[in-house]
């Protein structure tokens, strides 16, 4: 009883915010940083990215759509006058992320800061991954986790170049993580994968990546890499275009506009206070806030990690 009161006040604070502290115009000058935003070509990854790009920092749009992410880059430029970089990456298929992974390090030395904000949501529970993955774990968490460890060695010898020898790693979640948990035995598809219904597998991966969010803090924190993980808020992009019309309708009345989404992982990505942020978990608008408390559990993190690290084992 008290977790389901927990949970319905936390999805009622981080639903309906306060007014955020934090604005666009309070992120620093971003001169010589490198970052790359995954699914920066539509919702608050484009948001993000336009934030990036009028505080002068070289942006990579990690999507899997060149057509749309010349589209968005195109339209970036016009409100800008800066232009972004784009990166093939369809964290579906694990030898394309490693093929993104690749293509970026043969370009670039260092990389200050990584979003990893693309992702899927409540898709038809029949549809899978490249390499027969639930579609929305395997997007959300297996395909981020590779690119995150790929980039890692860029990422740790970026960290010692930096004044304060820090690097930041931003996972975007999700308030559903507060009604999801980790079943291994519908990573893959499955009977088990098939019976959870794609409304419960979406809060298993959002709960996933709070879980990897707070284990890569605990292996790299260390080494100068600042891993957070957020709820964006409730919000009006096309994550939702796979509900049912009427829930659209419903949904839209109470969703605040994309560009509030951004607030949250821009604050925990270039202000000075999300230096000291590792392993934190924010909220709805730049707070930060209380994750439900299992992500917390150390074995659940070594478990996910170990699970993760098996399934690129060799690639």
């Amino acid at each position: 009883m008290g977790n389901a009161l927990w949970t319905l006040r936390s999805f009622a604070d981080q639903g309906f915010p306060p007014k955020s502290k934090f604005n666009v115009t309070d992120i620093p000058d971003l001169t010589g940083k490198v970052v790359i935003v995954t699914g920066g070509n539509t919702g608050i990854g484009k948001e993000t990215v336009k934030a990036l790009l009028q505080h002068n920092a070289k942006v990579y749009m990690a999507s899997r759509s060149k057509a749309k992410a010349e589209e968005a880059i195109a339209d970036l430029k016009k409100d800008t006058g800066k232009e972004a970089i784009f990166l093939q990456l369809d964290l579906a298929s694990l030898d394309a992320v490693k093929k993104a992974a690749e293509e970026y390090t043969n370009k670039e030395s260092r990389l200050h800061i990584l979003f990893n904000n693309g992702g899927v949501m409540i898709p038809p529970v029949k549809e899978v991954t490249v390499d027969g993955y639930d579609l929305q774990f395997g997007t959300n968490v297996l395909g981020h986790f590779y690119f995150t460890k790929l980039l890692l060695p860029t990422l740790l010898e970026t960290a010692k170049d930096t004044p304060d020898g820090k690097v930041r790693v931003v996972n975007t979640s999700s308030s559903m993580h507060m009604v999801g948990k980790l079943n291994f035995d519908t990573f893959r598809d499955g009977k088990k994968r098939l019976g959870m219904g794609t409304q419960s597998l979406y809060g298993q991966s959002k709960f996933g990546n709070v879980v990897f969010s707070r284990e890569l803090a605990r292996r790299y924190g260390d080494q100068g890499i600042v891993s957070t993980s957020l709820n964006p808020g409730n919000l009006k992009t096309d994550l939702q275009r796979h509900a049912p019309a009427l829930v659209r309708s419903i949904m839209n009345s109470i969703l605040y506009p994309a560009p509030y989404g951004a607030l949250t992982q821009l604050y925990a990505g270039t202000s000075p206070d999300g230096a000291d942020m590792n392993g934190k978990y924010l909220i709805p608008w730049a707070r930060i806030g209380t994750p439900r408390k299992e992500t917390s559990d150390p074995e659940a993190g070594v478990k996910l990690w170990e699970w993760l690290e098996e399934q690129v084992k060799g690639r």
